[in-house]
């Protein structure tokens, strides 16, 4: 062997059954002065010990050997889950078998005829192996990566929920009790005044007052609205009526049934899903004049399509910087084991989510901790 220190070692392994062979592989090395070490086995056993040992950096087979094949011991190799660079060196592979060997992954093959090309092969073969080993890192960082971002933006939302019922109900049992409370001392105070001017004052400070309650409803039933509690359709229903008396724009909801058996979790989905789709269509297309809202669970599937008839979405839309509502929705819909699906043309966009649905689902609280008591109305 040529003692090259300056050099890497390369530790091989030789599966090969002719010493003849073998001896011109230490020849050829040696001529091209790669630092290593060469170790022969012959038989199947022998291989995969030495193999299962871990201190090889390339192995180097010959394709016939007797009772097996190079390509059986590389199959035993990717069964063995090691990551080695596999180079076949046979005297009459055939392009046919060569083929069959890259296809089935082997990092390179030679024959016996170029054998001083051995060592550059063997080389090329180390920096695709670790090129490959690197990307499989990266790739691994890449996925944990995107799963911790799935994490945070899960946690993100669920924290958003969160305090959305503790703002809701804030609002209910301090605010809206505090103006309720309020109201009826003007009432009383109203019924008991005489002075025309007073009267007049005091009529006006109960219209802002009511003013006051009615954008405190507004605003909870917009956080956490309590028609949740009465099943998803009821919620959506609602949700298309306020929409419809707002601006105006036929909003009409179809249902396979009055009654959809969902997950809490699920249905808090669809329901913002159905929410930011029509916050989209008053923001970005005001030409509107209808929009159809679709929602069933046939087929085990929870679906739900938003669909509206303005000018459709630029191609891309969804690119653009602070464009997350739909972003938003899709990881809420990964979340539940569900996709968004977004279609656009010149004639509208339809927004669509599925959910598959678990037969038998327990409908579970929310991890939010939401309550799930109906909340009344304010006095």
């Amino acid at each position: 062997m040529t003692d090259t220190p300056e050099k890497p070692l390369v530790r091989i392994l030789h599966l090969e059954d002719s010493r003849v062979d073998h001896t011109l592989v230490k020849f050829a090395l040696q001529r091209s002065g790669m630092h290593h070490e060469l170790t022969l086995v012959d038989t199947m056993p022998e291989f995969q010990r030495e193999l299962a040992s871990g201190q090889y950096d390339v192995v180097v087979a010959d394709y016939h050997l007797p009772g097996f094949s190079g390509l059986d011991a590389w199959e035993h190799v990717k069964a063995s889950g090691t990551d080695i660079p596999f180079v076949i060196l046979s005297g009459a592979i055939g392009e046919a078998a060569a083929v069959e060997a890259m296809y089935r992954g082997v990092s390179d093959y030679l024959l016996k005829d170029s054998m001083p090309r051995l060592s550059h092969v063997i080389e090329r073969a180390l920096v695709l192996g670790q090129t490959r080993r690197a990307k499989t890192r990266s790739d691994a960082k890449l996925a944990e990566s995107r799963q911790r971002l799935a994490e945070l933006a899960e946690h993100l939302q669920t924290s958003i929920e969160q305090e959305r019922a503790d703002i809701a109900r804030e609002i209910h049992d301090d605010i809206g009790g505090s103006l309720a409370a309020v109201k009826l001392d003007l009432a009383w105070v109203l019924r008991r005044a005489e002075d025309e001017a007073m009267r007049k004052h005091l009529d006006s400070a109960m219209e802002m007052l009511q003013h006051a309650l009615g954008a405190s409803q507004r605003i909870m039933m917009n956080l956490r609205p309590p028609i949740l509690d009465q099943g998803l359709v009821a919620a959506v229903v609602w949700l298309a009526s306020g929409f419809e008396r707002r601006t105006g724009v036929r909003t009409h909801v179809r249902r396979s049934s009055e009654q959809l058996e969902v997950s809490r979790e699920v249905q808090l989905v669809a329901y913002r899903s159905a929410q930011e789709a029509l916050t989209n269509v008053s923001k970005h297309a005001p030409q509107a004049t209808a929009i159809e809202i679709d929602l069933s669970d046939r087929e085990g599937v929870l679906t739900l399509e938003v669909s509206d008839n303005g000018p459709g979405m630029a191609p891309d839309a969804m690119l653009k910087s602070h464009s997350f509502g739909l972003l938003g929705l899709r990881e809420r819909a990964a979340k539940v084991g569900g996709w968004l699906d977004v279609s656009t043309t010149s004639g509208g966009t339809s927004i669509i989510l599925s959910v598959p649905l678990r037969p038998g689902a327990d409908d579970i609280a929310l991890a939010t901790g939401e309550l799930a008591d109906d909340q009344s109305d304010f006095v």
